[in-house]
């Protein structure tokens, strides 16, 4: 499973990295260890890093959320040009759109210190700005692809909308209700996988 999730690193990298800045970085959690896949997106390779030998502030916060989150398999921390941009905006996308709801869920309130991580992330959502920067998640490295690729069009059209002071129509309570609960049903799955040491099942569609 070890080199399955590097090659599925490489392939993320050369994925995202025509998406986003070529600094951010991008981890996979390695379910049968505590430990992750991690690297800049413009890294040739992932290092192999443990919980316990985490020492950069970089590594340091890709840790943080997977100990906050039991469900995440995948995290990319770095964001594109309208995703960098939201921290102007308040640091929240309100939610806009149904696939939004389904994948991205609540966004939880910016934070500036990795020990406030597990409050931003209780309601199960899967984008948080963190000191300034986007971070997109995933129970899988496909789905956190996919999630990062939704994210930055959310806030393309939010962004751009704030700015031009149009008007936002948010979804009614009972779409995201719905759409959310098959979300954190999808996280709980995960979270059984990771804890018998497998890969959660990917969710593509709506």
């Amino acid at each position: 499973m070890r080199d399955l999730l590097r090659q599925q690193w490489l392939d993320l990298r050369e994925r995202l990295s025509t998406q986003v800045n070529r600094d951010a970085s991008l981890s996979l959690r390695l379910p049968t260890e505590q430990g992750m896949w991690h690297g800049r997106l413009d890294s040739d390779e992932p290092i192999r890093v443990d919980w316990a030998g985490a020492s950069a502030s970089d590594v340091q916060t890709h840790m943080a959320v997977y100990l906050a989150r039991h469900d995440v398999g995948a995290i990319l921390l770095g964001g594109g040009v309208f995703g960098n941009c939201l921290a102007d905006f308040g640091g929240v996308i309100p939610i806009l759109f149904d696939e939004q709801a389904r994948h991205i869920g609540h966004m939880g309130p910016p934070v500036g210190a990795e020990r406030e991580l597990p409050r931003s992330l209780q309601r199960g959502g899967n984008a948080v700005v963190i000191r300034g920067i986007p971070a997109c998640l995933g129970t899988t490295g496909i789905r956190m692809a996919l999630n990062a690729e939704l994210f930055e069009k959310c806030a393309k059209a939010y962004t751009l909308a704030k700015a031009s002071g149009a008007q936002l129509t948010r979804l009614p309570w009972w779409v995201v209700f719905i759409a959310n609960g098959r979300l954190r049903k999808d996280e709980k799955r995960a979270v059984k996988c990771f804890a018998s040491g497998q890969l959660p099942p990917e969710s593509r569609g709506y």
